[in-house]
């Protein structure tokens, strides 16, 4: 039988002369930064004092442990290596490497001795390679797009630049004999309401005259084939299997597919998965708003309500299985279906892609080909098939996994960005895209749908980024315009679009020792890695609110407010117009390291304000307020299973608390649909001091109204800047569990900033707009010492003009 050991004791890392522990998995940075060569690069402005780690070149060292008897063939298998090496036994030269994303496998049977891995610079490969094929343009001076390796570790306009090296995934030994399993690729289908898992298996051997025999279980059902020569076709059939569904949807059952080789009744290897029965199509038809992109699941159309995903940190040997529950159990919670694994990353390891099968997170896997023109001749054309049939083969199994996309952005960058003329017919990654993706899809797994690009409009006959035609990046609003701007128009999908904000106070506080905290100081600037970031949120702000000069805390409660404004303004609008706009993709879910960007959680697991306003635009019932063409329309968004019928109430108010005029109107929502009705035109709010309120429950007239006790839209006619808010009155008391909140005026984007109560507490809530005499309870979790002076001065909202 195949016997596994993991190699991960005993390694070295050679600094100058000395030698220094190494943690494997790892990288070169951890391993310096805990043996205290280098200061913590995500702190203050650090990463500048280590650029230097990955201009040099490094070598790990270790032992081959001596020959086990019993065993034909020993293997040594890296599953990641980062990124150009050589791997040496004693003075024998194993073999070389240039690729990330691939694993690898030598033979070191009867080796013993020392073990050596010699990195080189990242950035030397890349700059040779460069030499060899010539210059490509991209978004970033870095050579990232001449090496496959993550990009982003060369820094981004949310990362720092930390180039990485060093055996980032695990390394083993393989003993066996006879034969082993070599691969395995598993095409789960469901025909005509019976599950189909078909094995298709790749043997290696040590005795091509050995009789080699497959038998495969899954849900009850056992089946066995011969191997003729090196490959065999083993197939079960499951009789009305349980449909995997994203979340919302329905269950995630999971079913256990166990394949053993045998020589006679001698068992040789095992490979085991868990996999889940549901088809995906993608609906790229033509209609008469332009060409779908509709993501179907078992034959279900989904709007898909999706968050991209980054790296959750720059150095990636450092998440763990537990870390990426947590911030995909994040991601669920609030409201998320759709995870995109960006390119400019990694293909992540099976833990990330377990906890979305679990949780009924659907992937949308990229390709690593982000916002550059890649070469495509050797030695980077064979690399990118190679990686590309490994890793479709590795992740197929995953019911999860339900796109693949070629690339982010760089269709558009050749025809937009200026690359066409640049590159003067030089190869840029068209190839890739539109050839050897999808054919190795095709091949490798015909039972998943693959898109060239993210944004592609299909065709070159479209612009790569037309809105009317599949996918949409939506960047023009957060670069030059007010985020009214994304209800000019209804894109098809919209892939990416998102705003900032600072991380959270405690985040800044803790990455920023002992800085005096500013927009402009010099830490802050620092860990705002986008162009003009901070000019972008102060002519964001500038649009809707007072300006706080001076005053940090005030600008950083108005920049979180911002955000998640803006990011409701887009999801609103293109919510209500499903079935036409398909999903909505926010950049981005989660950060690398403490950094203002786009992320709902910041660099150190905290949850911004956007992220709660997420769970109430996510939700499967929400309520919104649009300005359209002849008037003000409410839009009732049902994408749940049941029909959503009731009673909608309609007051128009002043910010002084008056009801001016009322209505009540019938709700009549079908499943997964959208019902509009018009708001009469006597209660549309008339300047700065009256407002709508519209409730899908009947009000209660006590005056003593929970906030949250049903949906709620509000629409201010007016900037915040021009409504005359009356001072905010609120008393605030300790109740079991958080605090409560009673207003006695207008209290409008109330916002507990947990963090600033104890740097581990949460609160279960973000902004929130109470009437005068409603109240809400707060939930707080990891408050050792709850006080309501000290509650109130963490709660902040909007107050009059200064």
């Amino acid at each position: 039988m195949l016997e596994a050991t993991p190699l991960t004791d005993g390694w070295t890392l050679r600094h100058g002369e000395e030698s220094l522990p190494a943690v494997v998995p790892g990288c070169v940075h951890t391993d310096l930064l805990a043996s205290g060569v280098i200061p913590d690069p995500f702190l203050g402005r650090n990463e500048t004092e280590v650029d230097w780690v990955g201009r040099r070149a490094w070598t790990y060292e270790a032992r081959l442990p001596e020959p086990a008897s019993g065993h034909e063939q020993t293997d040594l298998v890296f599953d990641g290596l980062d990124t150009a090496a050589e791997v040496l036994a004693g003075d024998r030269l194993l073999g070389r490497v240039r690729n990330m994303h691939r694993s690898y496998r030598f033979d070191v049977t009867g080796l013993s001795g020392p073990l050596t891995v010699r990195f080189r610079s990242a950035y030397a490969e890349a700059e040779a390679v460069r030499g060899r094929l010539g210059e490509r343009p991209s978004a970033y001076a870095e050579p990232y797009q001449y090496i496959r390796k993550m990009a982003c570790s060369f820094g981004w306009d949310w990362g720092p630049t930390l180039v990485t090296a060093g055996i980032w995934r695990p390394v083993r030994l393989e003993r066996w004999s006879t034969a082993r399993i070599a691969r395995v690729r598993p095409l789960v289908t469901v025909e005509q309401g019976v599950g189909v898992v078909e094995l298709r298996v790749d043997v290696e051997r040590t005795r091509v005259e050995a009789e080699l025999t497959l038998e495969a279980t899954v849900g009850g059902q056992r089946t066995r084939a011969a191997v003729q020569g090196t490959d065999a076709v083993v197939r079960l059939e499951v009789p009305d299997p349980e449909l995997w569904w994203p979340r919302g949807y329905g269950g995630q059952p999971l079913y256990d597919v166990e394949l053993t080789l045998h020589h006679g009744s001698a068992p040789l290897d095992v490979w085991r998965r868990r996999v889940g029965f549901r088809s995906v199509e993608l609906d790229t038809s033509s209609d008469v708003h332009g060409t779908a992109f509709t993501i179907l699941v078992n034959g279900e159309p989904v709007f898909v309500r999706g968050v991209n995903w980054i790296p959750d940190d720059v150095f990636p040997s450092r998440i763990t299985r537990e870390r990426y529950r947590e911030r995909l159990g994040q991601a669920a919670g609030a409201g998320v279906d759709l995870v995109r694994v960006w390119g400019g990353g990694i293909y992540e390891s099976e833990d990330f892609y377990d906890a979305c099968d679990e949780l009924g997170l659907l992937v949308w896997q990229d390709f690593p080909f982000a916002c550059a023109a890649y070469p495509e001749e050797q030695p980077l054309r064979g690399e990118v098939e190679a990686e590309a049939r490994e890793n479709v083969v590795r992740l197929m199994p995953h019911p999860s996994l339900v796109l693949w996309n070629g690339n982010n952005e760089n269709l558009w960058g050749f025809r937009d960005w200026g690359w066409e003329e640049r590159l003067g017919g030089d190869s840029w990654g068209e190839g890739y895209y539109l050839g050897v993706l999808p054919r190795v899809v095709a091949e490798a797994d015909p039972t998943r749908p693959y898109t060239a690009g993210s944004p592609w409009s299909g065709s070159w006959r479209r612009h790569p980024n037309d809105p009317a035609h599949g996918t949409h990046h939506s960047w023009e609003v957060w670069n030059r315009e007010d985020y009214a701007g994304y209800r000019r128009d209804v894109p098809r999908f919209v892939a990416e679009f998102g705003w900032q904000a600072p991380p959270a106070y405690a985040t800044l506080r803790r990455a920023l020792p002992g800085e005096d905290l500013a927009p402009d100081s010099p830490g802050v600037l620092h860990h705002q890695k986008a162009e003009d970031g901070n000019g972008k949120l102060r002519r964001g702000l500038k649009r809707h609110f007072a300006f706080p000069d001076g005053d940090f805390d005030r600008w950083h409660y108005l920049t979180q407010v911002n955000q998640a404004r803006a990011v409701a303004a887009g999801i609103e609008h293109w919510r209500s117009h499903w079935p036409v706009c398909a999903g909505t993709v926010v950049w981005q879910l989660n950060d690398c390291w403490p950094v203002t960007s786009w992320s709902a959680i910041d660099g150190d697991g905290r949850e911004k304000p956007l992220y709660h306003e997420l769970r109430r635009l996510y939700a499967d019932r929400l309520l919104t307020l649009q300005q359209r063409e002849g008037g003000l329309v409410l839009a009732a968004v049902n994408q749940s299973r049941e029909p959503w019928t009731g009673p909608l109430v309609l007051r128009r108010m002043s910010v002084e608390g008056e009801v001016l005029s009322t209505a009540t109107l019938d709700l009549a929502a079908d499943t997964r649909a959208v019902a509009a009705v018009r708001v009469p035109a006597e209660l549309e709010p008339t300047g700065p001091k009256d407002f709508l309120v519209a409730d899908a429950w009947e009000y209660p007239r006590s005056g003593e109204a929970e906030s949250g006790g049903g949906l709620r839209a509000l629409h201010f006619p007016v900037p915040d800047r021009e409504v005359p808010y009356p001072s905010p009155a609120f008393t605030v008391s300790l109740v079991p569990g958080g605090i409560e909140v009673r207003a006695h005026t207008l209290v409008r984007d109330l916002l507990l900033q947990a963090d600033r109560l104890d740097a581990r507490a949460r609160v279960d809530r973000g902004l929130v707009t109470l009437l005068p005499g409603e109240r809400v309870t707060i939930g707080i979790t990891g408050w050792e010492t709850p006080d309501a002076d000290t509650a109130r001065r963490a709660l902040y909202c909007q107050e009059p003009a200064r």
